[in-house]
C-alpha cells in the first residue's frame, strides 16, 4: 500500500468518525447547497433533494479533499469500502452527483474531473452558519380572538370545497402523472468528450423508443435539450415537465467499444429505481444505439409497469 493511500484512509475514518457523532444541527455548506450528513438531504433555495448513502460518502469524500485530486482508487476504497464495485460505480456516482448539484462537467462549479488521475472538488467548503434575524424582526402583530376564529371558518370552508370540487381531477392528474418519464441528454464522458453527437443520438432514440410504449407519457426532444447544460436538479426537470421519473446516463468509447449508462430516478424523493450499463461495440452506431434503446426501453417498463410494444 502506498504510504499516501494509509494517510487518505486515515483521514476518511476519522471524518466518518466524527460524522457518526454529529448533531442533527451540525450542517456543511458545499457551494451554494446546505449539506446535512446526518439525514442525507441537501437543499439550496427552499429545494430539498434526498442523497443515496454512497452518492453522500461521495460528496463528502470529495469536500473533505477540496482543492484536491482524489483518484478513483481512492474512491473506490473509501466510499465502497468492503463492495467489490468497478470505476463504473465512480463515474455514475459522480455523473448523479452532478446532475444533483447542478453542475456542468464542461464549466465545473463543483466537480472538476481530472483526465487519467480523478476528481477534484472546486467549489468552497465550509461549515454552515445560520444568521440569527435581530430580535425586532420576530415581533408578530396580535390579531383579535374573534377575527382570527372567522378567519379559520373561512379558509376550512374554501378548504373543504376545493377538495371536493377538485377529488376526480386530482386523481385523473396523479395518475397519468405516475407514468410519465423525461429523457435527460446523456453526458459525453470520453476523454475530449468527442462522441457528443452519438450522445445526442442515444437520447433521441431512447425519446423515441419511449414514446411508443402505451400509456406512457415522454416530453419532447425539443424539452428534454432544453436542459442541457442548465444546473438544475432532478426534482426541478421533474417538475417544470410535470414527469414522475427522470431517465438520465452517459456515454463512454475506448477502443472499439461503447459503454452506455443509463439510470430511472424516482423524482419525488431523488431514489434511483434502476440502472444498467451496456457495453457494445462500436461499428455500427445506429444499431447500437437503437439496441441499447430497445433494452432500456424494457427495463424501465418493467419498472413502471407499463407494456413495451413489439418492434
Amino acid at each position: 500500500m502506498r504510504p499516501e493511500d494509509v494517510v487518505f484512509r486515515s483521514k476518511f475514518a476519522k471524518l466518518d468518525k466524527i460524522l457518526t457523532r454529529m448533531e442533527p444541527h451540525a450542517l456543511l455548506r458545499i457551494g451554494a447547497w446546505r449539506v446535512n450528513p446526518i439525514s442525507g438531504e441537501i437543499s439550496r433555495k427552499g429545494q430539498i433533494v434526498r442523497l443515496e448513502v454512497r452518492v453522500m460518502r461521495l460528496l463528502l469524500c470529495l469536500a473533505e479533499h477540496a482543492g484536491k485530486v482524489v483518484s478513483i482508487d481512492d474512491l473506490i476504497t473509501n466510499v465502497w469500502a468492503g463492495i467489490n464495485v468497478s470505476e463504473d460505480s465512480v463515474y455514475q456516482g459522480v455523473t448523479s452527483l452532478r446532475r444533483v448539484l447542478g453542475d456542468d462537467p464542461k464549466q465545473p462549479a463543483y466537480i472538476e474531473t481530472v483526465p487519467r488521475l480523478g476528481y477534484r472538488m472546486v467549489a468552497k467548503v465550509s461549515p454552515w452558519t445560520e444568521v440569527a434575524l435581530p430580535h425586532s424582526h420576530a415581533k408578530v402583530s396580535l390579531i383579535p380572538t374573534v377575527a382570527i376564529g372567522l378567519t379559520l371558518v373561512v379558509v376550512l370552508g374554501l378548504v373543504l370545497h376545493s377538495r371536493i370540487t377538485d377529488k376526480n381531477k386530482s386523481a385523473l392528474v396523479s395518475t397519468q402523472a405516475q407514468r410519465s418519464v423525461a429523457i435527460l441528454p446523456f453526458l459525453d464522458l470520453t476523454e475530449g468528450m468527442s462522441q457528443e453527437e452519438f450522445a445526442d443520438g442515444m437520447t433521441e432514440e431512447l425519446i423515441d423508443k419511449l414514446s411508443k410504449v402505451p400509456g406512457l407519457r415522454v416530453p419532447t426532444a425539443t424539452s428534454s435539450f432544453f436542459f442541457r447544460g442548465k444546473q438544475v436538479t432532478v426534482a426541478n426537470v421533474a417538475k417544470t415537465l410535470n414527469v414522475s421519473y427522470v431517465l438520465d446516463g452517459s456515454v463512454r468509447k475506448s477502443g472499439a467499444r461503447v459503454r452506455v449508462a443509463a439510470r430511472l430516478v424516482r423524482a419525488e424523493n431523488g431514489y434511483v429505481i434502476w440502472s444498467e450499463t451496456y457495453d457494445r461495440l462500436f461499428n455500427d452506431l445506429l444499431m447500437v444505439q437503437d439496441d441499447i434503446a430497445v433494452e432500456v426501453t424494457k427495463a424501465l417498463s418493467a419498472s413502471i409497469g407499463s407494456t413495451v410494444p413489439t418492434r
